[in-house]
């Protein structure tokens, strides 16, 4: 594995995401059949590995894993968002994500990126799933881990699961429960409250705000396996009754593995 000090003379350059991936693909260690990972940033101890990578790893459902597609995780110092040109200039999205950068130094906030998520290309290739992670704590880096995991096992999950979901949703817009997980399922849920009244058919505001809430709750479920995290009060946070209806939905549709729980007074018994 090449040292820091060669992987600074690489980064400084500014690589691409893509191009840093292919240089470094064959360098990377395997960790179980679904994951493997590089660690570009600063040399990182054995036991903080555990929790980087190994720890979350083996606290996923059976179900959520065999959902994933293959990935190569890359720890890296920093990303940021290239310069977008030409009629793009002033879109924040308007670049692939294989184009982010990996910079040595932190970017200026109005660029800088958490992380970067490129599909597999092609059957049996894995997607990549970058991380800066200089200047991170290690809750916010796993919050980020299981929102993006959630999000990449998604379309191979059970259609039943999220259906399942979509109900628990329309009794709770019907009770006129207030709040939500975290900021972006709350953002869909005022657009889906300012714009219609009614929630009983699935039109295309319900599903985005149903999708939205599914990857918050299901980040919270998997980041309460693999540690121990508090659900921080706010003027927008669901109240506890209604998070633990959902989190005991997410649980009979992902079970945890064995000598894991959501709800500490399981791991009592």
């Amino acid at each position: 594995m090449p040292s820091p000090s060669d992987l600074a003379k690489e980064i400084v350059a500014k690589l691409h995401l893509g191009e840093f991936a292919d240089r470094f693909r064959g360098e990377s260690i395997p960790l179980g059949e679904t994951f493997s990972y590089f660690v570009a940033a600063a040399p990182i101890a054995e036991e903080d590995m555990k929790e980087y990578l190994e720890e979350p790893a083996e606290a996923l459902p059976d179900v959520i894993r065999a959902a994933l597609p293959k990935l190569l995780i890359l720890l890296v110092p920093f990303l940021e968002r290239p310069a977008a040109s030409g009629k793009h200039k002033a879109g924040r999205q308007s670049f692939l994500p294989q184009d982010s950068l990996i910079v040595m130094d932190q970017p200026d906030e109005k660029t800088r990126l958490t992380l970067a998520y490129v599909p597999s290309p092609g059957a049996g290739e894995p997607g990549i799933l970058a991380f800066a992670v200089k200047e991170i704590d290690m809750s916010e880096y796993h919050f980020h881990l299981f929102n993006a995991l959630a999000r990449a096992a998604f379309d191979r999950l059970p259609e039943s699961a999220f259906a399942g979901f979509m109900e628990l949703l329309r009794a709770e817009l019907k009770a006129r429960v207030h709040g939500e997980v975290d900021q972006l399922s709350w953002t869909a849920k005022q657009n889906l409250l300012n714009k219609q009244a009614s929630f009983r058919g699935e039109t295309k505001l319900f599903r985005e705000y149903a999708r939205e809430s599914f990857f918050d709750t299901l980040t919270l479920y998997l980041h309460g396996l693999c540690c121990d995290i508090d659900v921080e009060p706010g003027p927008r946070q669901i109240a506890s009754r209604h998070l633990r209806k959902r989190l005991e939905y997410m649980r009979s549709q992902f079970a945890p593995p064995e000598g894991y729980a959501v709800f500490p007074e399981e791991l009592k018994n």
